[in-house]
């Protein structure tokens, strides 16, 4: 096991599936000499050679038009798209082109790239460069959607996108890239899409978090449990396929239900896994779900706003404390 950040288990995984594979391949703006728009490529482009880390024009819809080619011919291309904010460019490529050439073909066509996209608020970049844009793709039959929130997790679950023979949209919290955690050093080390992790055992109310939002549910269960109150985090670490057994397992154990993320609430994935639980584990419920979200507005500059507008560990306890 190494200690790693986030952005550097990130790298590690790249690197070692270029190693393993070569026709895995990175592309995006910035990727190459200047290392990634947040550093995760790093070093890359002097290991591999610019044919393999390649730093492409400022067009969102070139980036992902030509990794959909360059799946469909062979290729196992990595993009980086700077901002999810900016995923609404390409829109048309990913999910009339990328998402839908399998089943248009019969099977025949298969589209194995990733797209990774740093997502998030929380570092003053305001409300073009601080979307959410997880539930736009998991609406979209013929994704999968991966969203890790440990570097142990962003390795094993990139390592699985990349060989995935789907497109997959990888989303990766800013503020994630710098935190720490132990990682396999096993090159063989994967985590299966699709599968849920239960972060931390409770018997009192299950949390199902997604991205930063499960660091956070994190520090308030170790609040809560100060007080004698012991909730269960599940990290569903992939959007699509959702691990539904998983959650409904927790909550026919704890019979209370909060969902949170960082989104804005109208629409979002937490919609989703509500609506899911509403359907196949009503009577397993002892009262109504609780969904924890930012505000069906735009991210605020100001740092003041932006800190009041995120939903932290406070807003998970306060709503804790109401169901328990």
């Amino acid at each position: 096991m190494s200690k790693l950040t986030y952005a550097e288990a990130l790298r590690e995984a790249m690197a070692e599936e270029m190693e393993r594979d070569k026709s895995v391949f990175i592309m995006g703006e910035d990727v190459g000499v200047f290392g990634g728009c947040f550093g995760v490529t790093g070093d890359l482009v002097e290991r591999f050679g610019e044919d393999r880390v390649r730093d492409t024009p400022i067009t969102e819809t070139a980036i992902v038009g030509s990794a959909v080619g360059a799946a469909m011919t062979g290729s196992r291309p990595i993009a980086e798209i700077m901002f999810a904010g900016f995923l609404g460019v390409p829109m048309d490529e990913i999910f009339n082109q990328a998402a839908k050439m399998c089943y248009m073909t019969g099977g025949q066509a298969k589209v194995p790239m990733v797209l990774r996209a740093p997502n998030g608020a929380g570092i003053g970049a305001a409300a073009q460069h601080s979307e959410r844009t997880e539930a736009w793709f998991v609406h979209v039959p013929g994704l999968k959607v991966v969203y890790p929130s440990t570097p142990a997790d962003a390795k094993g679950l990139l390592k699985s996108a990349v060989r995935d023979d789907n497109p997959v949209i990888f989303f990766e919290h800013k503020i994630l890239y710098n935190h720490k955690g132990e990682v396999p050093d096993d090159k063989d080390f994967t985590i299966p899409l699709g599968k849920a992790d239960v972060k931390r055992e409770g018997k009192d109310l299950t949390v199902v978090a997604t991205g930063i939002l499960v660091t956070y549910a994190l520090e308030a269960a170790e609040k809560l449990a100060e007080e004698g109150i012991e909730i269960e985090v599940i990290d569903p670490r992939t959007l699509v396929p959702f691990d539904k057994e998983t959650v409904l397992d927790s909550v026919e154990k704890t019979g209370k239900l909060i969902i949170a993320s960082e989104e804005t609430k109208r629409g979002s994935f937490t919609s989703e896994v509500s609506a899911v639980v509403a359907e196949e584990g009503l009577f397993l419920l002892e009262q109504p779900i609780k969904r924890i979200c930012a505000p069906d507005a735009p991210v605020p500059f100001s740092s003041a706003l932006e800190k009041v507008y995120i939903p932290g560990p406070e807003k998970i306890i306060s709503a804790v404390k109401e169901m328990v």
